[in-house]
């Protein structure tokens, strides 16, 4: 009787510490969504306000971006993530403010690799993907409430109130890194060297082909995503007449979607081959992709785009959960570098897609749609060619 509740105990004590790390994990790696998302209704109001055009107001979401892809490399801190959050709520002009968001995504990115290599470090295999799908659950919370938020904030303060709530953010997560996470490798698997040593598995790392595939797959799924985050601020405002308040809850419709394809990845994990939910997750997002072509082209209304946009969004939740269990499965004590490569191509490719959404002006919702679909197009490619062809091939061999 003893025994079975000691048990009993020991188990529920383990849930807690299990879904503590879940939530503290989950906002380390929420700091790219909500970086990212929480102005997102502020755009146009910004562009105004910093007397500036759509295209440099997207530019500080590609800075930003490009600032998360390299700062998973170059780990700086959460500490600078603070202090630059106050500059960027300071900036003068968009110029200072586009440098600033660039160095703000190289801060904000330790968040990413810190949450990636620790899941990595203590789980694998099926368990890593429903862990993976837990921490989902909470980060998949920060695209849904950062624009909501942020359009609430809109309502009793400028854009830069939102920078100002973004510090409190990052010296919350500050804190928590200090006084609940511990290491998550013992002291002899540990590895020496920091940066010198990621670089140098870098090479390594790139010349397989199925982990490639894998990364280049999420990363053009993640690209797609970011040509709707950097687009549909204005898509679904100037052209469409949505207020900051409304498109936040169409973006936060969009968020539930991610979560629920994330939940029901991890729910499907121990029955279907993570290799079919993938598969099942880049064809939801080429036919959102295509579906929204096809939309304006024939010039269907606003539901025209929402529907497609959320299959788009919602296919995110799906490639990322599985792509990441199965391309870091292998890594061992790569994780780290793994993980770093896996946010370059994401946000790198991402960044890449973000200000091409504007070339057209503020009143074109063309750029958006083709570069969507063309992402979605190279991702199942990508999987295509150099994993499932790998797969073949050695399967014959």
């Amino acid at each position: 009787m003893y025994e079975t509740s000691e048990l009993s105990n020991d188990k529920e004590e383990s849930r807690s510490k299990r879904l503590m790390l879940a939530v503290i994990l989950g906002l380390l790696s929420a700091f790219g969504p909500l970086s990212l998302d929480m102005y997102l209704p502020a755009l146009p109001n910004l562009a105004d306000d910093l007397q500036t055009s759509a295209s440099y107001a997207q530019l500080s979401l590609t800075a930003c971006m490009v600032g998360l892809a390299l700062g998973q490399i170059f780990v700086v801190g959460l500490i600078l993530y603070c202090l630059i959050s106050v500059a960027c709520m300071a900036s003068p002009n968009v110029e200072l403010f586009i440098i600033l968001r660039f160095i703000q995504g190289l801060a904000g990115a330790v968040g990413i690799v810190i949450s990636r290599a620790v899941v990595r470090d203590l789980y694998s295999g099926t368990q890593l993907t429903k862990f993976f799908a837990t921490l989902s659950l909470i980060n998949g919370a920060a695209p849904i409430l950062a624009p909501v938020f942020g359009g609430q904030l809109l309502a009793i303060t400028s854009w830069r109130g939102v920078f100002f709530v973004l510090t409190l953010i990052g010296f919350l997560s500050l804190l928590l890194v200090i006084f609940s996470l511990q290491e998550s490798l013992p002291a002899e698997k540990r590895l020496n060297g920091g940066v010198f040593v990621s670089f140098s598995r870098f090479g390594k790392i790139v010349k397989d082909r199925k982990f490639m595939g894998y990364a280049l797959s999420q990363g053009f799924v993640g690209a797609a995503m970011f040509a709707y985050i950097s687009g549909s601020p204005f898509v679904l405002q100037n052209i469409y007449g949505l207020s900051p308040q409304m498109f936040s809850v169409c973006f936060a419709m969009n968020g539930i979607g991610i979560i629920l394809g994330s939940q029901l990845t991890g729910k499907l994990s121990e029955r279907i081959h993570e290799g079919t939910l993938l598969l099942g997750g880049l064809m939801i997002a080429l036919v959102g992709g295509v579906t929204l072509l096809l939309s304006e082209i024939f010039h269907l209304g606003i539901w025209g785009v929402l529907i497609p946009l959320f299959l788009v969004v919602s296919a995110v939740g799906v490639v990322n959960t599985s792509t990441f269990s199965m391309a870091m499965a292998s890594q061992g004590e790569n994780a780290g570098s793994a993980s770093a490569l896996i946010g370059l191509m994401t946000f790198l490719l991402g960044g890449m897609a973000a200000p091409l959404v504007g070339i057209a002006g503020e009143s074109s919702s063309w750029p958006m749609a083709y570069i969507i679909a063309s992402a979605e197009i190279l991702a199942l490619l990508s999987y295509l060619f150099l994993v499932k062809g790998r797969i073949v091939k050695e399967s014959k061999g």
